[in-house]
């Protein structure tokens, strides 16, 4: 069944984004703000029952909470105390005194953020201006100078302009692991799955591949559900995320007036910053805060091979220090720490084997030839996104990548694009009528990964699908500029 192009005038074009998380849905909100479309001109394809809420807060696990203070977090960049006044106006936090933390920050738990970006989205869908296809795409296909999107339900929509905004790919567990236990109840290789961790028993010896914000997560989900047993959590340097300030930080340092041109000399610049601040009375996060807070230029200014080697060498270290954990998620990784429950190991898995459901591991202790072995009874992975696979993650990207439409950008981040976020075709010309919203941008964008940048991104992408839309209308239904082959 196709949907909305066929019988429509051709006067505007018609817009599909694909995925309702919150770069999808960001797009949409701050397109439709402009009302330069009609009802039936932007359609989000998105098989989840709420739009805004995606793979990040569609959660429903008490324990899962947003890892950014509510006054940092916003649909509105303009106005950045937008979801917690929205928090105190709806009395969100009614059954949930836990969210304030000790210095009065507000950290609810993550699904109300979801109820928020959809309480923004959902009057366009009410009055017909958005149409929600509550289906995954299964295949993209590029026929007559349009997008043909068709869901996996069998509904398609006809597209001028499409929009990528899909979430994450899924995690992708070491090999040896994959290998291994495949077939093991209790192998839980993507725990942002719905009721994931069900299969863990409370006193089962517990696995966890992987010390960054999901870590954390999955410690604080079990001790919810009552796990009692011992856990050790591994990654390769031993590196945990650090939790935020105890006082608030105002942004020190400068890395944009004369932006680094080497990995090695960005990491001198920040070194010496946090210096500089902690003789002042400052914490490292000050420091932290401004490089996210310039990171798009300080991306901009590295050359291909130097991004590579900052994405190779120092993103562990930059993950533990810009991705923090909430105080209430935080206190319970402290907690199995000092009581002996949780240990923290820098190693990796070099041996699995499997007697009667137990889980034997040799691990390879980093920067030493020595192995250790330990006996699990669930393994947990929470490695992140497998961003390396994302042109393999699905049909239908694949097969626009075999088409030559999308490739993965130069960093290896996700997908490469211009600083429009309009899609580079695999000989690297300009794809103007497909753009990339979200982290999948990263890979030219640099820090696009927080809440904050997202939105902007958004906004951005948002900005440049209503350029597209009004050149459509100008050239006569977009045949210069929206023809993928225009340069």
């Amino acid at each position: 069944m196709t949907l909305g192009s066929d019988h429509q005038p051709r006067d505007l074009p018609v817009v599909v984004i694909v995925g309702g998380g919150v770069s999808g849905t960001g797009v949409a909100f701050h397109l439709l703000q402009r009302q330069l479309l009609r009802a039936g001109q932007v359609f989000i394809f998105e098989p989840r029952e709420r739009l805004g809420a995606g793979l990040a807060y569609d959660t429903q696990d008490v324990a899962h909470r947003i890892n950014v203070p509510a006054a940092r977090m916003s649909l509105l960049p303009d106005d950045i105390e937008h979801f917690q006044r929205w928090l105190l106006e709806n009395n969100a936090l009614a059954d949930d005194d836990a969210a304030i933390a000790v210095d009065g920050s507000l950290f609810p738990r993550r699904s109300v953020f979801g109820s928020y970006i959809n309480s923004m989205i959902r009057p366009f869908a009410e009055n017909g201006r958005l149409r929600h296809v509550r289906q995954s795409v299964e295949r993209i296909q590029r026929t007559g100078g349009r997008w043909a999107v068709t869901g996996a339900g069998g509904e398609r929509v006809d597209a001028d302009i499409l929009v990528i905004a899909t979430s994450h790919p899924s995690p992708l567990p070491p090999q040896v692991l994959r290998d291994a236990l495949a077939d093991h109840p209790r192998f839980v290789a993507d725990p942002t799955r719905p009721d994931a961790l069900s299969v863990v028993g409370a006193g089962d010896r517990v696995l966890v591949v992987g010390n960054g914000l999901t870590s954390a997560d999955v410690i604080a989900s079990l001790e919810l559900r009552g796990h009692k047993g011992p856990v050790t959590a591994i990654s390769r340097r031993g590196l945990r995320s650090r939790g935020h300030a105890a006082v608030k930080q105002e942004l020190f340092g400068d890395f944009a007036d004369q932006p680094s041109k080497t990995a090695v000399d960005l990491l001198k610049s920040v070194r010496a910053a946090i210096r500089r601040a902690e003789g002042e009375g400052r914490s490292w996060h000050a420091v932290i805060d401004q490089v996210r807070t310039q990171g798009r230029q300080i991306w901009e200014a590295l050359p291909i091979e130097e991004r590579r080697r900052l994405v190779r060498h120092l993103r562990p270290f930059w993950d533990v220090h810009r991705f923090r954990v909430a105080p209430q998620v935080e206190a319970v990784s402290e907690r199995a720490l000092a009581s002996g429950r949780l240990e923290v190991l820098a190693a990796s898995v070099a041996e699995v084997g499997v007697a009667d459901d137990v889980i034997d591991c040799r691990l390879r202790l980093s920067r030493s030839d020595r192995f250790v072995r330990r006996q699990f009874d669930a393994v947990v992975v929470t490695t992140g996104p497998g961003h390396r696979g994302i042109l393999q993650s699905q049909v239908w990207i694949d097969e626009l990548s075999k088409a030559g439409y999308l490739t993965l950008d130069p960093a290896r981040l996700g997908f490469s694009c211009d600083t429009q976020s309009r899609a580079l075709a695999a000989d690297g010309t300009v794809t103007p009528s497909l753009f990339i919203s979200g982290p999948l941008a990263r890979g030219t964008f640099g820090e696009l990964m927080g809440l904050p940048e997202v939105v902007e991104h958004a906004v951005l992408v948002a900005d440049q699908v209503a350029g597209a839309i009004a050149d459509y209308t100008t050239r006569g239904q977009g045949k210069a500029y929206l023809d993928s082959s225009a340069a």
